[in-house]
């Protein structure tokens, strides 16, 4: 007994998937995620320092250039004789002669700097502004740092550091600025940082990498589209590289600039650096020969274990879907737990098939005493107003008349008395009709006139029965008054146009037609009935039809353009009879 508990289920399929996916996806999985996150590790450094490097070379020669321009307008304001003598001039024409001589020299000067786009020179009391620039610039920003410059100037504190290099943003962009301040004169150089990335864009950060220039409170000067794109942050210590951004990572690695406040930084998709790693592509070579060994192996283990039980098992379902209740699995060599599945579905199956019978049985018993309750609801409601009228006849000795109604009435009642068969032909339904209809003529003399159109060949065409009086009646009862006089059509047509011919039945009077709320109710199926049992006889034939054809018939309604109620019956052309006399 203990020894049968404690046995290793060694035939079961959870045993033999679990085996065979730890034999060989354990292995793997674990030397595959090391040597990935080894060679990961080792690329991003390998790349981040050949990177740092490069940044931190780029960034000394900026600063060297920035140190050399810082020299040069040092040098311009104390050793340059035009310079220091202009605001000692006394004569205006030596002034300008010393301003021609000075913008010659700084123009001729310009070309020694490669990184500086521009030197001005600002007298505020005389409001004289000389500039040198390369070609490189245009108006526009050469125009853009006069505005700045005069503006600041002007005010009665000037905000212009005068003792380093600074960042400053003049419209949309961003320009590097190094300001001298000699009397009331402003002597100073100034880069477009824009100009400044134009030999970064040599270098290669992959395809969608970027390389910027950020203060060094992490405001990106430059290409800031990729940092508030992807939400990188570009304010943490440069001294390392480390990863950032949301749904693209990104390696950030930077350098920090010695003479001014800004940061020159590159940007390298993490996906770019290891989409060529060779070293793991070599791992990942050898784990696919090593699967693509073991795979047929595997595959023929897997469908002889599970998928040709389960393969067995659908193709029953599938038989069963059909309507085969018979259908029953045989007994195979396999695993416990599907022999186990086979004999369950096999004992159930045989369990809802006699359940099956029993609940149809009930079904049909309940829906014979449903369809029995409702037809005798529609019963007429015009009793009264028959025996009235057979007393107005009495009383004016119109025999004639008299024996038409009383005969109308025998065969009206005849067929209510016998309105509990499920179904009736068109014909017998019709001459139903036109018993009703020649009691209510006599009801509303000239008020009352009634057309029917009904091929020979659809006589025969079995239908519920009273379906079509019920209509007749509530077309009378609301359409027919002594004001105007009513014109009701029967149509009767065969549509061949669906897959199955179908008989269509067309209702249509000239009366006021349907209020907007109860076509609402009709429409949604809900019983729209009052106290007085108003509508109750459309809403039994429509669970009438529901029980005998479930979905297949269809009951429409609508008014027509001048008003009058309309009503289309499509019924199936060929019922179940066999259903119908069970029911």
């Amino acid at each position: 007994m203990t020894g049968r508990f404690f046995r290793i289920p060694f035939n079961s399929i959870r045993f033999k998937l679990i085996v065979g996916v730890v034999l060989i996806t354990v292995p793997l999985s674990l030397l595959l995620i090391y040597t990935n996150y080894y060679a990961i590790g080792v690329v991003r450094s390998q790349v981040a320092d050949s990177n740092k490097k490069m940044m931190s070379l780029y960034m000394g020669q900026i600063d060297e250039q920035l140190r050399f321009a810082e020299s040069y307008l040092m040098g311009l304001t104390i050793a340059e004789a035009d310079f220091t003598g202009i605001e000692n001039k006394v004569s205006e024409s030596e002034r300008i002669f010393a301003l021609s001589r000075l913008s010659n020299r700084i123009t001729e000067n310009m070309l020694n700097f490669k990184s500086v786009d521009g030197f001005f020179i600002y007298s505020v009391p005389n409001q004289y502004y000389l500039n040198a620039f390369r070609e490189v610039t245009n108006y526009a920003e050469r125009e853009s740092v006069r505005n700045f410059i005069e503006d600041e100037t002007g005010k009665a504190t000037p905000n212009l550091p005068i003792n380093r290099w600074y960042v400053q943003e003049i419209g949309e962009k961003y320009y590097l600025l190094r300001t001298i301040k000699v009397s009331d004169t402003y002597v100073g150089t100034w880069i477009l940082f824009d100009n400044l990335m134009m030999p970064l864009n040599l270098i290669g950060l992959g395809e969608n990498g970027e390389a910027l220039f950020t203060t060094n409170n992490g405001v990106p000067l430059v290409n800031a589209e990729i940092v508030r794109d992807n939400r990188l942050d570009v304010n943490k210590n440069l001294q390392h590289y480390y990863l950032s951004g949301d749904a693209h990572r990104y390696l950030v690695v930077g350098e920090k600039s010695a003479v001014g406040n800004f940061n020159l930084i590159a940007l390298i998709p993490d996906e770019q650096i290891l989409r060529n790693l060779p070293i793991l592509r070599n791992i990942v070579n050898c784990i696919l020969i090593g699967v693509l060994i073991l795979l047929p192996v595997c595959l023929l283990l897997l469908r002889k274990t599970v998928l040709l039980p389960i393969n067995r098992l659908i193709l029953a379902m599938k038989r069963i879907k059909d309507g085969n209740l018979d259908m029953r699995i045989q007994s195979f060599r396999t695993s416990d737990e599907f022999q186990l599945v086979y004999e369950t579905f096999n004992n159930m199956m045989s369990q809802i098939q006699e359940l099956r019978i029993h609940v149809y049985e009930e079904q049909m018993n309940k829906q014979k005493a449903e369809l029995q309750h409702l037809q005798l609801q529609i019963n007429p409601h015009f009793y009264l107003n028959s025996l009235n009228i057979m007393h107005t006849l009495a009383r004016a000795k119109n025999y004639a008349l008299i024996e038409e109604m009383a005969q109308c009435l025998v065969g009206y009642f005849r067929y209510m008395f016998r309105s509990n068969l499920t179904f009736v032909s068109v014909q017998e339904e019709l001459q139903h009709v036109r018993n009703y209809l020649r009691i209510q003529e006599l009801r509303f003399p000239n008020h009352l006139q009634c057309t029917i159109h009904v091929p020979d060949y659809l006589l025969r065409t079995p239908i519920p029965p009273l379906v079509v009086q019920t209509f007749v009646e509530n077309a009378i009862k609301h359409a027919v008054t002594m004001d105007e006089p009513v014109l009701l059509t029967i149509d009767m047509e065969l549509d061949d146009a669906a897959v199955a011919p179908t008989l269509k039945i067309t209702i249509q009077d000239t009366g006021p037609g349907f209020p907007e709320d109860v076509l609402e109710g009709f429409r949604s199926g809900t019983q729209m009935t009052s106290t007085q049992g108003e509508h109750i006889g459309i809403w039994n034939v429509q669970q009438r039809l529901l029980l005998l054809y479930q979905s297949r018939a269809e009951i429409s309604f609508a008014n027509s353009a001048s008003g009058g109620a309309v009503i289309v019956i499509t019924l199936p052309l060929q019922p179940d009879m066999e259903k119908g006399e069970r029911l």
